[in-house]
C-alpha cells in the first residue's frame, strides 16, 4: 500500500520521531548513507510522487523520483543536520542525473509531510543557493505518495557490497560518524576564537595562541567533544606558531579533506566526533618522526596535564605520555 499524505498542523513538529523524504539520484547509495547515521531510526526506498499507483522500478514513465523515506528522532538528528549531510552528497545544480544515472528518475528533491519543515527546508535551499553561482534545481513540495520499492532494492547495497552508486564508499562510511551539534548552544559555550576556528573555519594568529610553545607532559583532546586527539609525546617544535604534531593518537579520530581556499592545495584535517575543524597536515615535518607536520590551531584543542588525566577520565592514555616530554 503506497504511504499517501496530507498537509499536517505545525504542532506535529513537536514530536520527537519524524519523517522526511529525499531524492537523491539512486536511492541505493542514499540509504546506504542515511542507515547508518545517527539518530536515523529507520530507512526505506520507493518511488515518490508517480502520476499513477503502484509503480514498479521500470515503469519510469509513471514520472516518479527515486526517494528514500527517513524516519529520525529530531532530538538527535534535527532536520537542519539531516538536509546538510544530503546536500554533502549531491549536486544540487544537476537537473534529473547524479552520478553516472541520467533521467527524470534521478532528480534531486525533498518531500515533507508537514508545513514546519518546509520552512526549514526553504531557508536551507536559500543558504545553499548562496554557495554555488549555477541555480540549484532541487525540488522541494509536499509528498503525494510513496510507494516501497520491490524488496531487492532494500539495503542493496548491504547485500551487494560492489554495487555501483554516485556517493562514494568513503562518504557512506564517513556517515556513522556525523554528529549533530548544536551550534547555538555551542558559541555560548565556546570562546569567540573557538567557534571561529572549529565552526567557521578559520585560523588563529601563529604565536599568539595557547599551545606553540607549550610542551609539558599531557594529552590534547577535541575542545568540543573532549576526543583524544594528540599526546605531547608526539608534539615537536616546527617554528611555525601553531601546535605541531607528528601523528594523531590514531587515525580514527582524524578526517582529512581537500583544502583548495586562498588558491592553495591543502590537507585539512577535521575531527571525527565533532567535525570541527582542527588544521591541516603537511609533508614537512622530520624524517625521524614519520615527516608529517599536522599543524593544529590552539583553540581547537584543550590540553589536559598527565597530573590530571586520570581525574578527568583519560587514564588509559597515561602509560603513552612521557613525563620527559
Amino acid at each position: 500500500m503506497p504511504l499517501r499524505t496530507t498537509l499536517k498542523p505545525n504542532n506535529i513538529a513537536m514530536k520527537q520521531e519524524q519523517i522526511i523524504y529525499f531524492a537523491g539520484g539512486c536511492f541505493w547509495g542514499m540509504q546506504a548513507y542515511f542507515s547508518q547515521v545517527h539518530g536515523v531510526t529507520a530507512t526505506t526506498v520507493g518511488y515518490a510522487n508517480a502520476n499513477r499507483p503502484n509503480p514498479r522500478y521500470e515503469d519510469t514513465d509513471t514520472d516518479y523520483a527515486e526517494t528514500i523515506e527517513i524516519r529520525y528522532d529530531s532530538q538527535i538528528a534535527p532536520l537542519s543536520f539531516l538536509l546538510e549531510l544530503y546536500f554533502s552528497v549531491i549536486d544540487p545544480t544537476l537537473l534529473n542525473r547524479q552520478g553516472n544515472d541520467i533521467g527524470r528518475q534521478y532528480r534531486t528533491g525533498i518531500y515533507y509531510t508537514n508545513n514546519h519543515d518546509a520552512i526549514i527546508i526553504e531557508k536551507a535551499l536559500a543558504e545553499l543557493q548562496t554557495k554555488f553561482s549555477k541555480p540549484i534545481v532541487v525540488e522541494h513540495q509536499p509528498l503525494e505518495n510513496f510507494y516501497p520499492a520491490e524488496e531487492y532494492h532494500q539495503q542493496y547495497l548491504k547485500k551487494h557490497p560492489g554495487g555501483y552508486c554516485h556517493i562514494g564508499r568513503a562518504a557512506i562510511n564517513q556517515a556513522k560518524e556525523a554528529r549533530y551539534i548544536d551550534k547555538e548552544a555551542l558559541r555560548k559555550q565556546l570562546t569567540p576564537i573557538q567557534y571561529h576556528v572549529t565552526q567557521e573555519n578559520g585560523t588563529e594568529p601563529p604565536f599568539q595562541n595557547d599551545y606553540y610553545n607549550k610542551f609539558e607532559a599531557g594529552i590534547y583532546v577535541d575542545i568540543v567533544s573532549g576526543t583524544p586527539l594528540f599526546l605531547s609525546t608526539d608534539k615537536f617544535e616546527s617554528g611555525c606558531g601553531w601546535p605541531a604534531f607528528s601523528k594523531p593518537i590514531s587515525e580514527d579520530v582524524l578526517k582529512e579533506k581537500l583544502d583548495t581556499t586562498h588558491n592553495m592545495m591543502r590537507t585539512e584535517i577535521r575531527s571525527k566526533t565533532s567535525n570541527s575543524h582542527l588544521g591541516h597536515v603537511f609533508f614537512d615535518g622530520p624524517n625521524e618522526l614519520g615527516g608529517l607536520r599536522y599543524c593544529i590551531n590552539s583553540a581547537a584543542l584543550r590540553f589536559i596535564p598527565l597530573s590530571k588525566m586520570e581525574a578527568e577520565g583519560y587514564s588509559e592514555y597515561i602509560p603513552l605520555v612521557s613525563e620527559e616530554n
